[in-house]
């Protein structure tokens, strides 16, 4: 598969580059938006990382020219540091299939990326995790426990849907707050606080504990553990 990045900070461009590249696709990079439009009409992608504040040309009439002008359908991801309600909307209207707000989790990416190019291809992709008697539904971004809806913070619920993409693989704490937090880590504490709180709403009605502390290293999805301090 055949993704083009059009980013002009090089630092982020060279993460999403190097995680896209690991993860086997083909990836090519364009640093302005007169560039990337360029390549976006010559070549033939399954998907287009945009930036939405470029050099020579921003990332909305980017988009813009590729449907109207190239008639070009391939999927667009933006990635912006704009989180207005407006700025999204005005995203949309210019063609973007999804939105992502910098800082963003490189998995989170990866994530939405194959979703976009599942969709694009006509195949059917996941809408739902699940994990022992635990439901996640990407689509409304709802939570069920054995039918019980739970409530989840933001961030507690980004916790939750990571580790329920890989169950029972151990996820490292420095990890969790980079896919989390990005490059504003937070306090040493914070991620315990957001693991307490998850727990809490999860065993609220007196479920079994599901997630567990692998002390030293960090935390993983795991059924029937009886004891997670």
């Amino acid at each position: 598969m055949k993704v083009l990045i059009v980013e002009d900070d090089s630092a982020i461009a060279a993460n999403l580059y190097d995680y896209l590249k690991a993860s086997g696709y083909e990836v090519d990079l364009a640093a302005n938006g007169q560039l990337g439009l360029a390549l976006a009409v010559a070549g033939s992608w399954d998907a287009i990382l945009l930036d939405l504040s470029l050099p020579r040309m921003d990332g909305l009439t980017l988009c813009r020219k590729l449907r109207e002008e190239a008639h070009r359908d391939t999927p667009v991801l933006m990635l912006t540091a704009k989180d207005a309600l407006d700025d999204k909307l005005a995203g949309f209207a210019h063609g973007a299939d999804d939105y992502l707000i910098k800082p963003f989790s490189l998995k989170e990416v990866g994530a939405r990326l194959g979703a976009l190019i599942k969709r694009y291809r006509g195949e059917v992709a996941t809408q739902e995790l699940r994990f022992a008697d635990v439901r996640l539904d990407l689509t409304t971004l709802t939570v069920e426990r054995a039918g019980r809806v739970v409530r989840l913070q933001p961030k507690c619920l980004q916790l939750l849907r990571i580790l329920m993409l890989s169950p029972e693989r151990v996820f490292g704490r420095a990890e969790l707050e980079a896919d989390i937090w990005g490059d504003e880590l937070p306090d040493s504490d914070t991620l315990r606080a957001h693991i307490y709180t998850l727990r809490k709403a999860l065993t609220r009605s007196g479920e079994a504990e599901l997630i567990e502390t692998v002390h030293g290293i960090g935390y993983r999805l795991i059924a029937g553990v009886k004891d997670a301090p």
